[in-house]
């Protein structure tokens, strides 16, 4: 009886780690980082299309100056 205690207690524990082990790689963070952080998808989804829309702004920049520069 004591032996099936203590698997079901182990079997808690260890779902509650891999609950949190799973939230933490869900949103690409350390696997041992705290999962209640306030990492929202969409702080995420903000800060992904700000980089985009900086790498699209580069982009057009360099392509003026090669176009500028071709007609030179």
């Amino acid at each position: 009886m004591r032996s099936i205690k203590y698997l079901i207690l182990g079997l808690f524990i260890g779902g509650v780690l891999g609950t949190a082990a799973g939230v933490n790689i869900g949103r690409d963070q350390p696997i041992l980082s705290n999962p209640f952080s306030d990492q929202r998808v969409s702080t995420k989804m903000k800060d992904t299309g700000n980089q985009l829309l900086r790498q699209s702004g580069e982009a057009i920049e360099d392509a003026g100056k090669a176009l500028k520069d071709s007609f030179e």
